[in-house]
Order: C-alpha cells, then structure tokens, then sequence
C-alpha cells in the first residue's frame, strides 16, 4: 500500500526549511524525484537519496555528485535534515519509517514541488489526462528560444542527457507538469494553468467523472485572483468543468470556437502545420515535426501559453519546429525486417487511439502494436476502452499487465484483454515471446509501436534491429 501526500503548502515547508542543509530522496531514481533532487542540489542542499536498484538516472545523478544508494535502508537517512518521499513507495518503507522515528522533516515529492516553485515569478502548470510531457516539452523549446526557463517535465528534454529538468539560471519562469494521480497537482502553485483534456483515469483512486472535474477545478482555483486558466474548448469534460469557472479564462481550440486557434490545418506524414489564431488575428503560421492531431493540440496549447506570456511569435515558430518529440512519446528507435519502429508512453485508452491514429496518418501499409497495460486497476477499470482503442490497429501483441504499486484481486489480464479484441490481437506473456512475435510478424512497409508506461522499453534488447545486423 502507498502512502499519502503531504499537504504542508509553501509557506509551512520554507519555515521548515530555514535551518536545513541537506535533503534525502527516498525513489530518487523517478523522473521527477531525480529532477527534484538536482534542483535542490543547484540551490545548495547537500542531496542523497536511494532506489530500488540502480539505473542511467541514478548513474547520472551520482556524476553530478549525488550520493545514490541501491536498496532502502533506515541507517541512509542518518545525517539528512529532512526527507522527501514519492507516493509510490509502499508505507513500510524503513527510510520513511525512520525518518518518522526520528523526527525528520517530511515532505511529499508534490509538496515539496509546490515549495520550490515559488521562488519564480511565472509558473506554468501543465495539467491533462494525457499529453502532459509532450506539452511541457514543447514550452520548454519555445521558452529556451526567447528565454533560460527551468522546466520539469514527465520525460526526457532535448539536450538534458537521462534528465527531466532543465535548471535555468533565470527565475523569470517556471515550467512544470502537473500530475493529477491522487491529487498531487492540488500542491502546486501556478500562476498559468494548462489543461489540455479531463477523462477517467486513475480509477483506484478516483471513482466518478465529478470527483475529477472538482480536481480540475481546484487545480485551475490555485493560480489565484491574477492567475490564468488555459483550457480546451474542443473537450467535453473540460467545457463542463470550467462552464461556471470564475477566475480569468482562455480556450484554445481546433473545432469549436475559442480564444486561441488553430486554422488551415494541413497533417502529412512528417507532422503538421496551421495558422495561429487569437480570435480573428493572424499571429502566424506554425509548423511542427510531429505527427497527428493530439500533437497540434499539444502545440496549440504550449502556443497559446508562450504568447500570454508575452513571448514573441519568432520563439513559438522556432521553437516548435525545432521540437522534434519527448522521449518515450512516437520516439523512433530503428527498423526491424525493413518496418519502422517506434517507442511510446501511452497507457490510457485515449492516449493509445490518438496514437494508433496518428500512425495511421504517417503512410505506413500496417500499424503494428506490442502493449504492456499499466497497473490492475487501470485495466480493469478502463477495460472496455482499452478494446474500443486497440481496434484501430491492424495488429496487437500483449506483454503481461506490469503491476506497479498493485495486487490482482480480480485476477485481470492481458491474455483476456486480447481475447476481447479478437483476431487481430495475441496474448505474448513474457518480452522474449513478444521479440519473436514482432520478428515473426513485421515487415517492409509497416510501423511497429512498442508502447506502455511501465517497462516494455526493455524488450529493444531482444530485437534484432536491421542496423545491428548491418555491424
């Protein structure tokens, strides 16, 4: 069982602070704990911190001078002021147990977040089910043409090896995504709020569409009476969460009407571009390296965003067209029998069926899919969807559900997932059988995704990518 967050706020954690001079990070491996951690270490904290093993993140952390441990152990807490903790790990921890004992300060991974966000003017939070650190990434290479912002992302950014965070020297902005999973978002502090769409997700932790909707809007209330609210006026939830929403509110939007838009849109097989609209004004034309729809949407937003805060349009256009994708997210990684092979994040149904249709607007004979569900309850929760999404591809091979935090009370899996689908879906199991179901399986002419959010990126090990061969 996880454990909860903190909910001191800002103020409570800078008065604790005062007298600090080191922190601990118990999961620093995580693409945000190891952000947190290097940020902290750039701000003069002596910093340390242990995972469960070790990894190119927690590698690299230790050549920036961070002390790493692999395992948890209560003695690795000792001469730590305080203690900073993701809600991943299970409440028995003995590092937070001792850190508990002894009397440490201890704080949450968000609420520390929301405590060291707020020592820069302009903090941009970049909320939404899905697209989150594509979106985040996208206003970091709009915002390093114009400006030296630090940004932590949910992904890898551009030019910051095994990192999420860019640590800029400027605290003029503050770019960061912002997680809805047990309401960690309700910690943070913007002063923009991006939310690119609201849906079912998380499912053991929220129960109906309303709790979520109030999340939303609770996020939305945190950039307070000077803040800005960023929204999209082409999805339904977000329209019905916001309808009555009273603080200063902007929509950015493809097929409805809205404050920002994007016009004369053209997707081709190398990514997309369209006029960049503020109501009837032209502010240009913009075009992008990524492929299919959610990706407009995504720049749309990180547009739409960059120009209230008054960053000149030449810095949105480079900056977008330079972006070439987040790691993890549509990330080409070699051709396998003459097919294309790409890597991507998705997990929830949405993500998954934007995905597929993506691919299929790139020119490829066939979309070839291998899947590693994400946690238990997300499956069986979503199961319907994930179905529904799925069917959009021509042909779908299931790696077992990767568990995560999670037990199986229902006994749920991936083998009942493929059987729901039908011809075009097979049940793998393990990685080595997933390997030789796409060796067996593609071919010159079709793009094959790898897709998941829990460790599937490991089967690229076992295949025998055509460049391997050509050594």
């Amino acid at each position: 069982m996880s454990v909860s967050n903190t909910h001191y706020g800002a103020t409570y954690i800078q008065n604790a602070m005062k007298d600090c001079r080191s922190i601990f990070f118990i999961g620093i491996g995580g693409i945000s704990m190891s952000a947190l951690a290097r940020i902290s270490a750039k701000a003069g904290y002596t910093v340390g911190g242990s995972d469960r093993g070790s990894s190119e993140i927690t590698r690299e952390l230790s050549a920036h001078g961070i002390k790493v441990f692999a395992g948890h152990d209560a003695d690795h807490v000792t001469g730590y002021d305080a203690v900073v903790y993701t809600v991943a790990i299970d409440e028995q921890n003995p590092e937070y147990l001792a850190a508990k004992r002894l009397g440490k300060h201890l704080f949450s991974r968000a609420d520390y977040l929301g405590y060291l966000m707020m020592y820069f003017d302009v903090r941009i939070g970049v909320s939404g089910m899905h697209g989150k650190s594509t979106c985040t990434a996208m206003c970091d290479a709009i915002f390093c043409q114009g400006g030296d912002p630090t940004v932590l992302c949910g992904a890898e950014l551009s030019g910051q090896e095994h990192s999420s965070c860019r640590i800029g020297q400027s605290r003029a902005h503050f770019i960061f995504e912002a997680c809805e999973y047990m309401d960690s978002f309700l910690d943070f502090n913007p002063t923009l709020a991006i939310v690119l769409n609201i849906g079912m997700d998380h499912v053991d932790y929220f129960h109906s569409m309303e709790q979520i909707r109030a999340s939303f809007r609770a996020f939305a209330a945190r950039t307070g009476e000077n803040g800005i609210l960023l929204c999209n006026a082409d999805d339904a939830e977000s329209v019905r969460a916001f309808s009555d929403f009273e603080g200063r509110t902007y929509t950015f939007g493809i097929l409805c009407e809205a404050d920002f838009s994007a016009q004369s849109l053209t997707l081709h097989a190398d990514g997309a571009e369209f006029d960049f609209y503020r109501k009837n004004e032209l502010l240009g034309r913009i075009r992008l390296q990524v492929c299919g729809i959610h990706s407009v949407y995504n720049a749309l937003a990180a547009a739409s965003a960059a120009h209230l805060c008054g960053m000149p349009m030449e810095s949105i256009q480079a900056g977008l067209l330079s972006f070439a994708g987040a790691h993890r997210r549509m990330e080409k990684k070699g051709s396998l029998n003459g097919a294309v092979v790409y890597d991507d994040y998705a997990h929830h149904p949405d993500e998954i069926a934007a995905t597929i249709a993506g691919a299929k607007q790139m020119g490829f004979s066939r979309v070839i899919c291998a899947y590693q569900p994400h946690t238990y309850s997300r499956t069986v929760g979503l199961f319907d969807g994930f179905v529904r999404a799925f069917r959009g591809a021509d042909k779908v091979f299931f790696a077992d559900i990767y568990a995560a935090r999670e037990e199986n009370p229902t006994g749920i899996t991936s083998e009942a997932l493929a059987d729901a689908i039908g011809e075009h879906a097979a049940y793998c199991g393990g990685f080595d059988c997933l390997a030789k179901a796409l060796c067996q399986e593609a071919r010159a002419g079709d793009l094959v995704i790898v897709m998941g959010a829990g460790d599937i990126f490991k089967v690229f090990d076992l295949l025998p990518f055509d460049q391997k061969r050509a050594k």
